[in-house]
């Protein structure tokens, strides 16, 4: 039976500051548990309603996931894990940078993105939306496991790298039209104003992916779209 105080510390990771504190974050899902449990990252507890699970585990009713979980229709389980410590990213390879992506969901159809294109590495600014928010999470589908998530200065970590970077902007090049390396930084902007100036002043290629409708008349792609069709072309160019 879960304690007052066990409802209470799980609630309560559903803020920033919580998982933080407590250095700990929540996955919901049988499938996505299982990846989290098949990987590096460390158990602290699971919870489920059945015997789904060969880990150790403690049997909850259906009514007491319900009070736990950040879900309108939990799916039978909920695990808490500790969060890893700060990863630093590789120095070579392909890198996706994103500055100040705010929606959950995209950061976790980005990470998912990454997962399918092989890029191991995405740093992100301070102002990007928490990796281990439930919403993120749940949108990585287990992703998560798989990339080095790393929230750092990106100015000082542009500052401090030999790799083209490269931004995606509406004046840019075509992507479809350039020749494109399979080492570089990658930088992808706020869903609403883009990649800011600063850090635009650091980009040394600018890319575009064009508009091919007659009316041109929509003003930007959302940003986990933009995502997939620029990874798409790098990887593309190593085949």
């Amino acid at each position: 039976m879960l304690s007052k105080q066990d409802i209470k510390l799980i609630k309560s990771l559903n803020q920033k500051k919580f998982r933080q504190q407590h250095g700990l974050f929540c996955v919901e899902g049988i499938k996505s548990i299982q990846e989290f449990l098949n990987s590096h990252l460390e158990l602290h507890q699971l919870y489920a309603t059945d015997a789904a699970f060969s880990s150790e585990y403690e049997i909850i009713t259906a009514t007491e996931l319900q009070k736990i979980s950040s879900l309108k229709s939990p799916n039978k389980a909920l695990a808490v894990f500790k969060i890893p410590k700060n990863q630093q990213s590789a120095s070579e390879g392909l890198i996706l940078m994103l500055d100040d992506i705010r929606d959950p969901g995209n950061l976790g159809t980005i990470i998912r993105l990454c997962d399918w294109y092989g890029i191991k590495d995405l740093v992100c600014s301070a102002t990007t939306v928490d990796c281990y928010n439930p919403k993120v999470v749940q949108a990585t589908m287990g992703s998560l496991t798989r990339v080095r998530v790393s929230y750092v200065d990106l100015k000082a970590y542009l500052e401090g790298s030999n790799e083209p970077v490269f931004g995606t902007f509406m004046d840019g090049d075509t992507i479809y039209t350039q020749t494109l390396p399979q080492n570089g930084i990658v930088i992808m902007g706020n869903e609403a104003n883009g990649i800011s100036k600063d850090i635009e002043a650091l980009v040394t290629k600018k890319l575009s992916i064009p508009r091919f409708g007659s009316l041109q008349a929509t003003e930007s792609l959302n940003v986990a779209t933009a995502t997939a069709i620029v990874l798409s072309e790098f990887k593309r160019a190593d085949l």
